[in-house]
Protein backbone atom coordinates (compact mmCIF):
# COMPACT_ATOMS: atom_id res chain seq x y z
CA UNK A 1 0.00 0.00 0.00
CA UNK A 2 0.96 3.55 -0.85
CA UNK A 3 3.17 4.51 2.48
CA UNK A 4 1.80 8.54 2.16
CA UNK A 5 -2.17 7.56 1.94
CA UNK A 6 -1.71 4.91 4.91
CA UNK A 7 0.28 7.60 7.01
CA UNK A 8 -2.23 10.05 6.46
CA UNK A 9 -5.08 7.74 7.29
CA UNK A 10 -3.03 7.10 10.84
CA UNK A 11 -2.81 10.94 11.26
CA UNK A 12 -6.82 11.17 11.09
CA UNK A 13 -7.41 8.32 12.97
CA UNK A 14 -4.47 9.11 15.95
CA UNK A 15 -6.34 12.54 16.05
CA UNK A 16 -9.87 11.68 15.84
CA UNK A 17 -10.36 8.03 16.85
CA UNK A 18 -7.96 7.67 19.77
CA UNK A 19 -8.99 4.10 21.31
CA UNK A 20 -9.67 2.19 17.81
CA UNK A 21 -5.91 4.09 17.47
CA UNK A 22 -4.24 2.66 20.29
CA UNK A 23 -5.90 -0.93 20.11
CA UNK A 24 -4.87 -1.26 16.17
CA UNK A 25 -1.35 -0.84 17.33
CA UNK A 26 -1.54 -4.51 18.67
CA UNK A 27 -2.32 -5.35 15.22
CA UNK A 28 0.65 -6.69 13.26
CA UNK A 29 1.59 -4.14 10.74
CA UNK A 30 -0.15 -6.71 7.81
CA UNK A 31 -3.61 -6.10 9.08
CA UNK A 32 -3.00 -2.46 10.78
CA UNK A 33 -2.55 -0.36 7.59
CA UNK A 34 -5.86 -2.04 5.63
CA UNK A 35 -7.14 -1.58 9.11
CA UNK A 36 -5.88 2.06 9.31
CA UNK A 37 -7.43 2.92 5.60
CA UNK A 38 -10.80 1.30 6.88
CA UNK A 39 -11.40 2.83 9.72
CA UNK A 40 -10.13 6.35 7.92
CA UNK A 41 -12.98 5.79 5.72
CA UNK A 42 -15.56 4.84 8.44
CA UNK A 43 -14.46 8.17 10.45
CA UNK A 44 -14.82 10.13 6.78
CA UNK A 45 -17.97 9.38 6.58
CA UNK A 46 -19.58 9.39 9.59
CA UNK A 47 -17.80 12.83 9.57
CA UNK A 48 -19.93 13.71 6.22
CA UNK A 49 -22.85 12.98 7.38
CA UNK A 50 -22.23 14.33 10.90
CA UNK A 51 -20.78 17.56 10.18
CA UNK A 52 -22.47 18.66 6.70
CA UNK A 53 -26.21 20.45 6.28
CA UNK A 54 -27.25 18.57 3.35
CA UNK A 55 -27.10 15.36 4.82
CA UNK A 56 -29.10 13.30 2.45
CA UNK A 57 -26.84 14.89 -0.01
CA UNK A 58 -23.17 13.65 1.99
CA UNK A 59 -25.08 9.89 1.72
CA UNK A 60 -25.32 10.51 -1.70
CA UNK A 61 -21.62 11.35 -2.40
CA UNK A 62 -20.39 8.62 -0.05
CA UNK A 63 -22.08 6.21 -2.55
CA UNK A 64 -20.68 7.58 -5.42
CA UNK A 65 -17.23 7.46 -3.66
CA UNK A 66 -17.40 3.90 -2.71
CA UNK A 67 -18.44 3.01 -6.34
CA UNK A 68 -15.70 4.68 -7.75
CA UNK A 69 -13.27 2.73 -5.02
CA UNK A 70 -14.66 -0.21 -6.38
CA UNK A 71 -14.23 0.50 -10.00
CA UNK A 72 -10.35 1.23 -9.02
CA UNK A 73 -11.12 4.99 -9.78
CA UNK A 74 -10.75 6.50 -6.51
CA UNK A 75 -11.06 10.39 -6.41
CA UNK A 76 -7.77 12.28 -4.93
CA UNK A 77 -8.17 11.63 -1.58
CA UNK A 78 -5.82 9.56 0.69
CA UNK A 79 -8.70 7.69 2.11
CA UNK A 80 -10.27 7.21 -1.23
CA UNK A 81 -7.05 6.14 -3.07
CA UNK A 82 -6.48 3.41 0.42
CA UNK A 83 -9.91 2.18 0.40
CA UNK A 84 -9.39 1.05 -3.21
CA UNK A 85 -6.56 -0.95 -2.51
CA UNK A 86 -7.90 -2.57 0.29
CA UNK A 87 -11.04 -3.88 -1.08
CA UNK A 88 -9.74 -5.01 -3.81
CA UNK A 89 -6.08 -7.25 -2.32
CA UNK A 90 -8.81 -8.28 0.43
CA UNK A 91 -11.78 -9.05 -1.46
CA UNK A 92 -14.16 -7.54 0.31
CA UNK A 93 -17.71 -7.54 -0.61
CA UNK A 94 -19.34 -4.08 -1.81
CA UNK A 95 -22.30 -5.15 0.69
CA UNK A 96 -19.94 -4.29 3.42
CA UNK A 97 -19.43 -0.85 2.87
CA UNK A 98 -23.08 0.05 1.59
CA UNK A 99 -24.36 -1.31 4.93
CA UNK A 100 -22.25 1.27 6.73
CA UNK A 101 -23.43 3.62 4.80
CA UNK A 102 -27.39 2.64 4.93
CA UNK A 103 -27.04 3.15 8.35
CA UNK A 104 -25.78 6.61 8.42
CA UNK A 105 -28.69 7.24 6.09
CA UNK A 106 -31.04 5.67 8.94
CA UNK A 107 -29.63 8.74 11.29
CA UNK A 108 -30.03 11.49 8.42
CA UNK A 109 -33.73 9.81 8.17
CA UNK A 110 -34.02 10.26 12.13
CA UNK A 111 -34.86 6.84 12.35
CA UNK A 112 -36.34 5.60 15.17
CA UNK A 113 -36.15 2.05 17.04
CA UNK A 114 -39.04 0.19 19.03
CA UNK A 115 -37.61 -2.83 19.29
CA UNK A 116 -34.09 -4.77 20.50
CA UNK A 117 -34.28 -6.48 16.87
CA UNK A 118 -34.90 -3.15 15.39
CA UNK A 119 -31.81 -1.95 17.26
CA UNK A 120 -29.36 -4.54 16.14
CA UNK A 121 -30.60 -3.49 12.69
CA UNK A 122 -28.99 -0.36 13.07
CA UNK A 123 -25.53 -1.74 14.88
CA UNK A 124 -25.57 -4.49 12.20
CA UNK A 125 -24.81 -2.00 9.77
CA UNK A 126 -23.15 1.23 11.41
CA UNK A 127 -21.00 -1.72 13.48
CA UNK A 128 -21.41 -5.10 12.15
CA UNK A 129 -20.16 -4.26 9.06
CA UNK A 130 -17.30 -3.04 10.13
CA UNK A 131 -16.26 -6.36 12.21
CA UNK A 132 -16.90 -8.19 9.27
CA UNK A 133 -14.67 -6.03 6.73
CA UNK A 134 -11.92 -6.37 9.95
CA UNK A 135 -11.92 -10.48 9.54
CA UNK A 136 -11.47 -10.39 6.15
CA UNK A 137 -8.83 -7.96 6.24
CA UNK A 138 -7.06 -10.73 8.82
CA UNK A 139 -7.18 -13.26 6.33
CA UNK A 140 -10.70 -14.99 7.98
CA UNK A 141 -13.58 -15.88 5.88
CA UNK A 142 -15.66 -18.46 7.43
CA UNK A 143 -19.32 -17.95 8.72
CA UNK A 144 -18.51 -18.97 12.20
CA UNK A 145 -15.79 -16.05 12.36
CA UNK A 146 -17.93 -13.14 10.78
CA UNK A 147 -20.53 -13.99 12.96
CA UNK A 148 -18.43 -13.40 16.01
CA UNK A 149 -17.01 -10.25 14.27
CA UNK A 150 -20.51 -8.93 13.57
CA UNK A 151 -21.22 -10.20 17.14
CA UNK A 152 -18.32 -7.64 18.46
CA UNK A 153 -19.40 -4.96 16.58
CA UNK A 154 -23.23 -4.99 17.44
CA UNK A 155 -21.69 -5.24 21.23
CA UNK A 156 -19.30 -2.25 21.01
CA UNK A 157 -22.41 -0.31 19.64
CA UNK A 158 -24.87 -1.32 22.14
CA UNK A 159 -21.71 0.20 24.72
CA UNK A 160 -21.61 3.33 22.76
CA UNK A 161 -25.33 3.63 23.07
CA UNK A 162 -25.66 2.81 26.51
CA UNK A 163 -22.94 5.37 26.79
CA UNK A 164 -23.74 8.52 25.20
CA UNK A 165 -27.60 8.54 26.20
CA UNK A 166 -27.44 12.13 26.93
CA UNK A 167 -25.09 13.55 24.37
CA UNK A 168 -27.37 11.88 21.95
CA UNK A 169 -30.59 13.46 23.18
CA UNK A 170 -29.72 16.88 23.36
CA UNK A 171 -28.26 16.46 19.83
CA UNK A 172 -32.18 15.06 19.28
CA UNK A 173 -31.56 11.35 18.79
CA UNK A 174 -32.47 8.56 20.77
CA UNK A 175 -31.26 4.93 20.38
CA UNK A 176 -32.64 3.30 23.37
CA UNK A 177 -35.68 0.65 22.37
CA UNK A 178 -38.76 2.72 22.76
CA UNK A 179 -40.72 0.18 24.02
CA UNK A 180 -38.12 -0.90 26.71
CA UNK A 181 -38.95 2.76 27.94
CA UNK A 182 -42.55 2.49 27.82
CA UNK A 183 -42.05 -1.06 29.85
CA UNK A 184 -40.13 1.41 32.63
CA UNK A 185 -42.85 3.87 32.21
CA UNK A 186 -41.00 6.55 30.24
CA UNK A 187 -42.68 8.35 27.22
CA UNK A 188 -39.99 8.28 25.10
CA UNK A 189 -40.92 11.29 23.30
CA UNK A 190 -42.17 13.37 26.57
CA UNK A 191 -38.73 12.74 27.60
CA UNK A 192 -36.29 12.89 24.55
CA UNK A 193 -38.25 16.77 24.82
CA UNK A 194 -36.65 17.45 28.51
CA UNK A 195 -34.06 14.53 28.70
CA UNK A 196 -33.13 13.47 32.05
CA UNK A 197 -31.71 10.81 34.58
CA UNK A 198 -33.58 8.85 37.08
CA UNK A 199 -33.76 5.20 38.68
CA UNK A 200 -36.69 4.14 35.67
CA UNK A 201 -33.90 5.52 33.09
CA UNK A 202 -31.15 3.57 34.43
CA UNK A 203 -33.31 0.23 34.61
CA UNK A 204 -33.12 0.48 30.32
CA UNK A 205 -29.73 1.79 30.42
CA UNK A 206 -28.92 -1.64 32.27
CA UNK A 207 -30.60 -3.91 30.16
CA UNK A 208 -28.65 -2.75 27.29
CA UNK A 209 -25.71 -3.02 28.61
CA UNK A 210 -26.62 -6.72 29.24
CA UNK A 211 -27.47 -7.12 25.83
CA UNK A 212 -24.05 -5.98 24.97
CA UNK A 213 -22.35 -8.34 27.43
CA UNK A 214 -23.73 -11.56 25.77
CA UNK A 215 -22.61 -10.63 22.77
CA UNK A 216 -19.37 -9.78 24.36
CA UNK A 217 -19.41 -12.96 25.85
CA UNK A 218 -19.85 -15.53 21.99
CA UNK A 219 -17.22 -13.24 20.86
CA UNK A 220 -13.69 -15.78 22.02
CA UNK A 221 -15.33 -18.59 19.99
CA UNK A 222 -14.48 -15.99 17.02
CA UNK A 223 -11.07 -14.74 18.46
CA UNK A 224 -9.98 -18.18 18.56
CA UNK A 225 -10.26 -18.62 14.12
CA UNK A 226 -7.85 -15.09 14.39
CA UNK A 227 -4.14 -15.64 13.42
CA UNK A 228 -2.78 -15.56 16.73
CA UNK A 229 -0.99 -12.51 16.11
CA UNK A 230 -4.45 -10.97 15.27
CA UNK A 231 -5.73 -12.51 18.81
CA UNK A 232 -4.32 -9.92 21.29
CA UNK A 233 -5.95 -6.24 19.14
CA UNK A 234 -8.96 -8.09 18.86
CA UNK A 235 -9.16 -8.97 22.86
CA UNK A 236 -7.81 -5.32 23.40
CA UNK A 237 -10.48 -3.84 21.70
CA UNK A 238 -13.10 -5.97 22.96
CA UNK A 239 -11.47 -5.00 26.51
CA UNK A 240 -11.88 -1.81 26.55
CA UNK A 241 -15.22 -1.62 25.18
CA UNK A 242 -17.07 -3.90 28.02
CA UNK A 243 -15.03 -1.85 30.54
CA UNK A 244 -16.56 1.33 29.15
CA UNK A 245 -20.02 -0.77 30.24
CA UNK A 246 -18.86 -1.56 33.50
CA UNK A 247 -17.79 1.66 34.46
CA UNK A 248 -20.61 3.25 33.72
CA UNK A 249 -22.25 0.91 36.33
CA UNK A 250 -19.89 1.69 38.87
CA UNK A 251 -21.04 5.45 38.17
CA UNK A 252 -24.67 4.45 38.68
CA UNK A 253 -25.84 4.45 34.89
CA UNK A 254 -25.79 8.16 34.66
CA UNK A 255 -25.11 8.59 31.37
CA UNK A 256 -27.36 11.57 30.38
CA UNK A 257 -25.46 14.07 33.39
CA UNK A 258 -21.64 12.74 31.71
CA UNK A 259 -20.15 11.25 29.17
CA UNK A 260 -18.22 7.62 31.08
CA UNK A 261 -14.56 7.24 30.55
CA UNK A 262 -12.28 4.23 31.42
CA UNK A 263 -9.45 5.92 33.53
CA UNK A 264 -6.21 5.34 31.85
CA UNK A 265 -4.34 3.26 34.62
CA UNK A 266 -7.16 0.74 33.91
CA UNK A 267 -6.87 1.02 30.30
CA UNK A 268 -3.18 -0.29 30.66
CA UNK A 269 -3.75 -3.06 32.73
CA UNK A 270 -6.38 -3.83 30.17
CA UNK A 271 -4.23 -3.75 26.92
CA UNK A 272 -1.58 -5.54 29.37
CA UNK A 273 -4.25 -8.51 29.92
CA UNK A 274 -4.82 -8.63 26.24
CA UNK A 275 -2.32 -10.95 24.92
CA UNK A 276 -3.30 -13.58 27.63
CA UNK A 277 -7.14 -13.69 27.72
CA UNK A 278 -8.69 -17.05 26.97
CA UNK A 279 -9.39 -18.05 23.82
CA UNK A 280 -10.48 -21.58 24.06
CA UNK A 281 -14.09 -21.24 25.00
CA UNK A 282 -15.82 -23.25 22.45
CA UNK A 283 -19.41 -22.34 23.80
CA UNK A 284 -20.53 -20.41 21.29
CA UNK A 285 -18.44 -21.37 18.56
CA UNK A 286 -21.40 -22.65 16.68
CA UNK A 287 -23.61 -20.42 17.51
CA UNK A 288 -25.92 -18.73 14.32
CA UNK A 289 -24.97 -15.11 13.10
CA UNK A 290 -27.90 -12.59 14.55
CA UNK A 291 -30.83 -12.64 12.33
CA UNK A 292 -30.00 -9.01 11.45
CA UNK A 293 -26.51 -9.72 11.02
CA UNK A 294 -26.77 -12.17 9.09
CA UNK A 295 -26.84 -10.57 5.37
CA UNK A 296 -23.20 -9.58 6.17
CA UNK A 297 -21.92 -13.16 6.56
CA UNK A 298 -24.27 -14.12 3.87
CA UNK A 299 -22.59 -11.19 1.21
CA UNK A 300 -19.50 -12.64 2.27
CA UNK A 301 -18.33 -15.25 -0.69
CA UNK A 302 -15.84 -18.14 0.29
CA UNK A 303 -12.30 -17.39 -1.72
CA UNK A 304 -9.26 -16.32 -0.92
CA UNK A 305 -7.73 -12.82 -0.73
CA UNK A 306 -4.51 -12.07 -2.63
CA UNK A 307 -2.69 -11.60 0.87
CA UNK A 308 -3.64 -15.12 2.38
CA UNK A 309 -4.19 -15.20 6.17
CA UNK A 310 -1.63 -14.78 8.38
CA UNK A 311 0.07 -17.76 10.91
CA UNK A 312 1.91 -17.25 13.86
CA UNK A 313 5.07 -17.78 12.32
CA UNK A 314 5.23 -14.18 10.16
CA UNK A 315 3.83 -12.30 13.64
CA UNK A 316 6.03 -13.38 16.61
CA UNK A 317 5.54 -13.04 20.19
CA UNK A 318 8.19 -10.17 20.81
CA UNK A 319 6.29 -7.85 18.17
CA UNK A 320 3.42 -8.53 20.37
CA UNK A 321 5.82 -7.41 23.48
CA UNK A 322 7.16 -4.36 21.81
CA UNK A 323 3.39 -3.05 20.47
CA UNK A 324 2.73 -3.16 24.42
CA UNK A 325 5.65 -1.17 25.06
CA UNK A 326 4.32 1.52 22.73
CA UNK A 327 0.74 1.88 24.08
CA UNK A 328 2.20 2.14 27.39
CA UNK A 329 3.84 5.43 26.12
CA UNK A 330 0.99 6.45 24.15
CA UNK A 331 -1.77 6.35 26.84
CA UNK A 332 0.91 8.61 29.42
CA UNK A 333 1.54 10.80 27.01
CA UNK A 334 -2.13 11.24 26.31
CA UNK A 335 -2.96 11.62 30.31
CA UNK A 336 -0.09 14.15 30.87
CA UNK A 337 -1.70 16.16 27.51
CA UNK A 338 -5.42 15.63 29.15
CA UNK A 339 -3.56 17.20 32.22
CA UNK A 340 -1.94 20.04 30.74
CA UNK A 341 -5.03 21.01 28.95
CA UNK A 342 -7.27 20.96 32.13
CA UNK A 343 -4.54 22.84 33.96
CA UNK A 344 -4.85 25.98 31.34
CA UNK A 345 -8.47 25.48 31.57
CA UNK A 346 -8.35 26.81 35.21
CA UNK A 347 -5.91 29.44 34.77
Amino acid sequence: MQSADIAACRAMLRANSKTFFAASLLLPREVRDPACALYAFCRIADDEVDLNGGRLEAIAGLRERLRLAYEGKPQLHAVDRALAEVVARYAIPCALPEALIEGFEWDAAGRQYETLAELHAYAARVAGAVGAMMALIMGTRSATALARACDLGVAMQLTNIARDVGEDARAGRLYLPRSWMRDAGIDPDTWLAAPRFDPALATVIARLLREADLLYGRVAAGVAELPAGCRPGINAARSLYAEIGRELKRRGLDSVARRTVVPTQRKLRLLALAPFLSIRSAVHAGAPALAQTRFLVEAVAPVSARTGPLTWERVRWWHVRTRLGWLVHLFERLEQQERGMRMRGQN
